[in-house]
């Protein structure tokens, strides 16, 4: 929790509508949306996390278990309002606008567009505390306030769709009318009451298709996601090796998903989208090499993912992905990128899925890469070169 006080050269007074000197600020920083919510419990939300739970689909992500994040309160103590917001970020159409000439790797890489840009986390923080310290000088008095942007225990989205910013679609995401789902929240508890700002009615009716274009099926139902099924936790939380089946469905990502809203009907409106410029993609990060991916150095890796959300990825997870997608694209040039990662490479990690790329490009070359490594050290490894062996010799029965 922070405390701003009013500015020494702010002559404002007590206006008693705090509430549009929060809205309008988030306006003028460029969120797409803002709203202001009680800080109560979110009753609906917290069973609904609870039954979530209850059927594991949270995977290794055993932090959600910490159901204190149905109630605002319990992460900041005397709160009694908030304030929401939603910073957009390019849309596949201001994507393709973005990189139409660009020339594209034989082998690219495709990193979901929230994480091409500047980290969201500080971006969206800076002009949170800007909001706050609005407030303080509005108020002319001292206000209590806790930022949080994704990392701490709180419901956000429920907290933006109580705000009124949006509805929450099929696929879980929050729905901002007139924006769409390629929006990063953020929320700031405060001390103080402002007024509340009225739900959004709105719904999917009786469209499902971010349930039916998901790669790997990862949704059970409307509303309900198994997250050890997604690939973005696949490619992002997951620190241990992708489960075989699921493989496929991963293409060519190596960090997070877009399909869902990319089929997100709220996503296609032709209007020019007021996104963040620190969005705007880095060159590095529109569509990366796979075989540079999967040989990235330490340094290599700093600079790809420095100021950027792919810090949460590490290097292991990044290559391990890299050569996944390169098993799908089933490219002979990887061949020998792989073979070389396979026989060498410190991180068994890495090997493990190299061996399994093999496996899916096939051949000669691949056979006998994957035969040298019979006997490597990991079990893990032993197995997938087992399997990998398995799979070229059944395909040329």
């Amino acid at each position: 929790m922070h405390a701003f006080p009013p500015r020494a050269d702010c002559s404002a007074q007590v206006s008693g509508d705090l509430a549009s000197v929060a809205l309008c600020r988030a306006a003028e920083l460029g969120f797409a949306a803002a709203g202001i919510g009680s800080a109560q419990e979110f009753t609906t939300a917290g069973k609904h996390l609870e039954h979530w739970l209850a059927a594991n689909h949270e995977g290794e992500l055993h932090y959600l278990r910490d159901l204190g994040r149905a109630d605002p309160r319990n992460l900041m103590p005397g709160a009694k309002s908030y304030v929401a917001v939603a910073l957009a970020y390019p849309r596949a159409q201001d994507w393709k606008e973005l990189r139409r000439h660009e020339t594209s790797v034989p082998l690219p890489a495709a990193i979901a567009r929230y994480a091409q840009g500047a980290d969201y986390h500080r971006v969206i923080k800076d002009r949170l505390w800007e909001i706050a310290r609005s407030v303080a000088d509005a108020a002319n008095a001292m206000v209590h306030a806790r930022i949080c942007s994704d990392t701490a225990p709180l419901l956000e989205r429920e907290a933006a769709r109580l705000a009124g910013l949006g509805f929450i679609g099929k696929s879980g995401m929050l729905i901002v009318p007139g924006v769409g789902t390629n929006v990063l929240l953020g929320v700031i508890l405060l001390d103080m009451e402002l007024a509340a700002t009225p739900l959004v009615p709105g719904g999917c009716g009786e469209c499902t298709a971010c349930l039916d274009a998901c790669p790997t099926s990862a949704f059970v139902g409307p509303y309900d996601l198994d997250a050890r099924r997604c690939v973005s936790y696949l490619t992002i939380e997951n620190l241990g090796p992708i489960p075989r089946e699921l493989r496929p469905g991963i293409g060519n990502r190596v960090f997070g998903c877009d399909v869902c809203q990319d089929v997100c009907p709220y996503n296609a409106s032709p209007l020019p989208l007021p996104w963040a410029a620190e969005f705007t993609p880095h060159p590095r990060r529109i569509e990366p090499d796979l075989l540079a991916l999967l040989h990235q150095t330490s340094g290599d890796n700093r600079r790809l993912v420095k100021r950027s959300a792919l810090r949460r990825a590490g290097r292991s997870q990044l290559r391990r992905n890299a050569a996944v997608a390169l098993g799908n694209r089933r490219a002979p040039a990887a061949l020998e990128p792989l073979a070389r990662v396979l026989g060498d490479d410190t991180s068994p990690l890495v090997r493990a899925h190299a061996a399994w790329a093999l496996g899916q490009i096939g051949g000669e070359r691949a056979e006998a890469a994957l035969t040298r490594a019979a006997s490597d050290p990991d079990p893990d490894v032993r197995r997938e070169v087992a399997d990998a062996l398995l799979t070229l010799r059944a395909k040329r029965r």
